[in-house]
């Protein structure tokens, strides 16, 4: 580590994070309010009970394979970046950085204004007189400066400290782990109920898939799916759950952190990334026992309306409707405002950690490889702070997100074909871990990734080139930051 000269810096990171606070990280990044939206996208996908807990028993499955692949990676290279390290030891310095450009300019920041004015619309559900998108201030909403009033409070906590920063984290994820899984099994007794409860309606056409098809609120086509075109389905509805289950990767960027990183991030993963797949799948049986799959868009009470069609695809509202009755909506509020606000709190603790890395490389401002006497990157969070911000006030940051799912599965692929290349080249690199199942099960999770991306090239050509594009933007930049320094 580099000695600071600076008076007024801490000259190395502190070893301040316990495996407890590295899954609590895990959990608590990876859930914001997907779980309680996009099962109804994957319902109009696919049409049908059983291929809408399939596609997220997929999902469980395919992160835990990635996970575990990833904590071989984090056991040999304990050190502060994570999956930037990674990618810049198995292939090379433009590698690394482009996974931090597109980290920097979109995943991360993208996803702290994605999740901060989630939080704020649910704040606009219990303040409507207060906070709303028809209240404006100047030439923003209300929405948008809370989203980011939010995102500086939680710089604020996260630049005091890892100490502050962790027991926020601690005790915004417990929360909500016990929130998602009581109105997960609450859900189960109340459909439990043959009066009340969906799950013989639905039974009945279990594994019949049908795309629906409809525009402006009007169903134009039923699409019944088999062979190629189930798949093709399948793989269109992934992209909710797989992106409602991602950024459990962000617990490697604060290995230097870590207490003992080598066992620790290993382990995080795998309890971090079990216990939220294992929620998810417990939340939707919840849905299919209150709700039924089919639905129609102009219905106007929930259960008509269905999963496929819920209000503004408020799945988790509408299956909570049908067990408190009218206060759902404010309950399902406070709930997706603790979790968004815990969400953040752990994206906004760990990307920091990217830059400073980069930093030290010379690849990032120098003064983002700085620490503050509290021994945290000060610079490089609030940086993310400014950029996630300038994102919420753009209003961008949705297309955004929606350009790099591509780019992001990439980066994945990558990284875990960086498990074989490692092995390569660098063979006697102790490893305190081994990726389960190698090379057969990471070899499994290539061939789905792989096929998963062509899928999108096919399907949403445009999307996915714009975020090949925003990657390759960050190939002159590279040049022109090594050539500087």
């Amino acid at each position: 580590m580099e000695k600071n000269t600076s008076p007024t810096t801490s000259q190395e990171l502190k070893k301040e994070l316990s495996l407890t606070d590295a899954t609590m990280i895990v959990i608590g990044s990876m859930i914001g309010s997907g779980i309680f939206i996009v099962s109804a996208d994957v319902t109009r996908n696919l049409g049908s009970p059983g291929y809408l807990l399939l596609a997220w028993i997929i999902t469980g499955i395919i992160t835990l394979i990635s996970a575990l692949s990833y904590g071989e990676l984090a056991g040999m290279m304990p050190n502060a970046g994570g999956q930037y390290v990674y990618l810049r030891e198995a292939y090379n310095s433009l590698t690394g950085f482009l996974f931090g450009w597109t980290t920097f300019l979109v995943i991360e920041t993208g996803t702290i204004a994605a999740v901060a004015v989630a939080f704020a619309k649910y704040t606009g559900v219990l303040l409507p007189d207060y906070i709303g998108t028809e209240h404006k201030f100047l030439l923003f909403d209300t929405q948008q400066l809370l989203a980011i009033a939010l995102i500086l409070l939680l710089t604020f906590v996260n630049v005091q400290g890892v100490k502050n920063a962790k027991l926020v984290q601690l005790i915004f994820t417990v929360t909500k782990i016990g929130a998602l899984l009581g109105l997960a099994v609450v859900g189960i007794i109340v459909g439990s109920d043959p009066k009340k409860g969906m799950w013989a309606i639905n039974s009945i056409d279990f594994w019949s898939p049908v795309k629906i098809i409809w525009e402006n609120g009007k169903i134009i086509d039923y699409e019944y799916l088999s062979g190629i075109g189930l798949w093709s389905a399948m793989g269109l509805a992934l992209i909710g759950p797989l992106f409602s289950s991602s950024a459990w990767n962000n617990v490697t960027y604060t290995a230097g952190e870590m207490k003992n990183p080598k066992r620790d991030i290993p382990l995080s993963l795998l309890y971090g990334t079990l216990t939220v797949s294992a929620l998810y799948i417990l939340a939707n049986i919840a849905y299919l026992m209150l709700l039924p799959v089919q639905g129609h868009p102009n219905a106007t009470d929930t259960l008509s309306r269905g999963i496929m069609f819920a209000t503004n695809d408020r799945v988790g509202t509408a299956a909570a409707e049908m067990i408190f009755g009218n206060p759902a909506t404010i309950i399902m509020a406070i709930f997706i405002m603790i979790s968004t606000f815990g969400c953040n709190n752990g994206i906004i603790l760990s990307g920091a950690r990217v830059y400073y890395a980069m930093a030290k490389d010379g690849l990032f401002f120098r003064k983002a490889g700085e620490l503050n006497t509290k021994g945290v990157p000060a610079f490089s969070l609030w940086i993310q702070c400014g950029w996630a911000c300038l994102l919420c006030l753009t209003g961008t940051y949705g297309d955004l997100l929606d350009y790099t799912v591509f780019a992001i599965l990439v980066f994945y692929i990558l990284t875990i074909v960086g498990v074989f290349v490692l092995r390569k080249k660098q063979p006697n690199t102790p490893r305190p871990y081994k990726a389960f199942g190698y090379p057969v099960i990471p070899a499994i999770y290539l061939l789905f990734a792989v096929a998963l991306c062509v899928n999108l090239l096919i399907y949403k050509p445009i999307p996915s080139w714009a975020g090949v594009g925003i990657v390759a933007l960050g190939i002159p930049v590279f040049y022109l930051w090594k050539k500087k320094a």
